[in-house]
């Protein structure tokens, strides 16, 4: 027995059958992020169920606070349904947010106002991580200001208006000074992160809100690690002829490596950050999430885990 039901594709797919294809080939290209593969047959297979099952979850959810509201007198706001995303490094969190939030703007019966987060916004600038020796630690759970995050997602969901959350470059590898994006009400606000699923340890008689306290619903995008490392390295190699190109990088001196040395790089950060992380940190909050998504060595989601209601 187990709380999941488990789907492969074919099963999976046949969900989204009688649904048409509403994305074409030059939107799904202006979603995927570096070295992503997702298809216009993937998104039909896997994440048009995905964003179905998404919008009865919206709906209900519509229902239940008005009819709450309506029950005790209150003329409260409506206030956004919030969905995290969490996963590994290179798995590709972005992608499959980009393209859920694109799916879920058609549904008839969700409003078509749905805003992605990233959690990249509210890591510690990198002065404060150098002050506290954190830079190597870029990523874990310590590394973010959690306190401010936890505040952002209080006034989401307490229907607060134009909020403003910081943006990190990856260019710089920083938090922008006096850059913000605004989130203002949307009907569906999907965050997603590294860690938004972690909880860490309490200690004795210690009261404490999670992150994931204010999701309505939560995926994890999960892969074989030897495919992450993959991924990570090739994401790597690509950054190489890209950002690291740009003279004002952070990682320009990248740039000057030749592939041997830049694999060998790459599988050294992997080894000693981010697959340390992943073992620590993230891949322990997967069974936290309502759905799980794994993919494939190709990047397609080769199997669906839904968590029995």
């Amino acid at each position: 027995m187990s709380p999941y039901r488990q789907f492969t594709i074919e099963e999976w797919a046949e969900l989204g059958l009688s649904t048409p294809q509403p994305l074409t080939e030059q939107e799904l290209a202006e979603l995927r992020g570096i070295n992503e593969r997702v298809s216009l047959e993937e998104v039909g297979q896997v994440y048009l169920p995905i964003s179905r099952l998404l919008s009865f979850h919206v709906a209900s959810l519509q229902q239940l606070w008005l009819g709450t509201h309506q029950y005790l007198g209150t003329g409260s706001d409506k206030v956004p349904f919030i969905i995290g995303v969490a996963g590994s490094v290179a798995v590709g969190k972005s992608t499959v947010s980009r393209v859920l939030q694109s799916l879920l703007k058609r549904w008839p019966e969700v409003h078509p106002k749905v805003e992605v987060l990233s959690t990249d916004g509210f890591l510690h600038p990198t002065a404060v991580l150098e002050e506290r020796g954190l830079m190597s630690r870029k990523g874990f759970p310590e590394s973010f200001d959690r306190a401010a995050l936890l505040a952002f997602l209080e006034a989401v969901k307490s229907g607060e208006t134009r909020l403003q959350a910081p943006v990190y470059s990856h260019l710089h590898y920083d938090i922008v000074p006096n850059e913000f994006v605004t989130v203002n009400q949307p009907d569906i606000l999907i965050v997603e992160g590294l860690n938004v699923l972690q909880t860490g340890r309490l200690k004795a008689g210690e009261e404490q809100v999670f992150v994931s306290d204010y999701f309505d619903f939560s995926i994890y995008i999960d892969a074989d690690e030897t495919s992450l490392e993959k991924w990570y390295i090739d994401r790597f190699l690509a950054l190489r002829h890209t950002v690291f190109n740009q003279p004002d990088a952070y990682f320009a001196h990248y740039a000057k490596l030749d592939e041997a040395e830049a694999r060998e790089t790459a599988a050294g950060i992997w080894r000693t950050i981010n697959h340390v992380n992943l073992q620590e940190n993230i891949r322990p909050s997967r069974h936290r999430a309502k759905l799980i998504l794994h993919k494939s060595e190709t990047h397609a989601i080769d199997c669906v885990q839904f968590r029995k209601l």
